[in-house]
């Protein structure tokens, strides 16, 4: 079967992800055919929403699919990586660009390059249990797929705290953080597909939200807003408190690339100020473009996936061995080798 469904239910586009012993990654193919759907549906009258949601309850999407990009690089050949993250990063424009409602069903695990074809939708519906997160920085990579603009554009400094960590939301969480609008309970969501299959009525959503039970990230709002301030990752690790939170922020920066924490600060600062997604993408890919042939990427891949030994040799010990001239290097513009949407 299929790694990913896509047809015509009623009323609505109706896209399912088929991988669900992979967490329903997102490979290459996948996100050709999703793009493929969207470009179809965008001019048929026949449609009048698009929902995409996922088989199994572990995952929406719980990333890219990233073994052949690790393959690729290790033998030397960067542009298939770059090829993919420019055409992934066209769907994300498209999916936050869609001229019709855009419902995304989101249970279980949505991370990375799940967060890209799901956050950037219309409409985005969260259960009981949603765990969003971008965790890029564990692998070499920053909060990318657009996810460095919905950092942004969160309240105070929810942003850097949930980059730089990877920290992971509940529903509360995401609805406060920007990644989510809806609430609904996941016992509603077939009764939820059925009135969008039969009616294509989004209005749907709204009759059968409700409050979530409250998060955590609520409660740490003044710590963060006080603890992320800092003008540089460097500033904020050393600008910490006391304390189980401010311990569980030095484990997890301890865990993560130096050099993908500290660009991904100064990332997330920069597209803070950006009206739309695009110029976000644009950033983003000024890193990623480089981040096997020049950044922790390849390391990160091995340690996390391949081999599993979780014990990656970044190539700066700590953020204050990462130099502000790496961070001004990872960042800079790629000239004729920009991303072209």
């Amino acid at each position: 079967m299929s790694d990913i469904l896509i047809r015509k239910s009623g009323r609505i586009g109706h896209v399912t992800l088929n991988r669900p012993k992979a967490l329903n990654a997102l490979t290459y193919t996948m996100a050709l055919e999703l793009e493929a759907a969207l470009d179809a549906w965008a001019g048929d009258d026949e449609i009048a929403c698009v929902l995409i949601d996922a088989a199994g309850e572990r995952a929406f999407c719980a990333g890219g699919d990233l073994q052949k990009m690790y393959d690729t690089a290790t033998a030397g050949d960067f542009d298939y990586g770059r090829q993919f993250w420019r055409d992934e990063y066209r769907l994300n424009a498209k999916i936050f660009a869609f001229p019709k409602p855009y419902i995304a069903l989101m249970q279980g695990f949505t991370m990375g390059g799940g967060v890209g074809i799901s956050c950037h939708g219309s409409h985005r519906v969260v259960g009981d249990s949603s765990r969003i997160a971008m965790p890029e920085c564990s692998v070499g990579l920053v909060p990318d797929v657009g996810g460095s603009w919905l950092l942004g554009k969160a309240p105070g400094r929810l942003g850097e705290y949930l980059g730089m960590t990877g920290a992971r939301m509940d529903a509360s969480d995401a609805l406060l953080a920007g990644f989510a609008d809806y609430y609904i309970p996941e016992d509603r969501w077939r009764e939820l597909t059925e009135a969008l299959i039969e009616t294509g009525d989004w209005s749907v959503i709204d009759s059968m939200a409700s409050d979530p039970p409250d998060g955590k990230l609520m409660a740490l709002r003044d710590t963060i807003d006080r603890d992320f301030a800092g003008a540089t990752a460097q500033d904020i690790l050393r600008g910490l408190g006391e304390g189980a939170f401010a311990d569980e922020v030095r484990g997890a920066l301890a865990r993560n690339s130096p050099l993908s924490v500290a660009c991904s600060v100064e990332l997330i600062r920069r597209v803070r100020a950006f009206e739309t997604l695009e110029p976000a993408l644009g950033m983003e890919y000024r890193f990623t473009s480089r981040s096997a042939s020049e950044g922790d990427f390849i390391e990160g891949i091995r340690a996390a996936i391949i081999d599993k030994d979780r014990a990656p040799k970044w190539q700066h010990r700590s953020l204050d061995d990462v130099p502000g001239v790496a961070v001004s290097h990872m960042l800079a513009p790629l000239g004729a080798d920009a991303l072209n949407l």
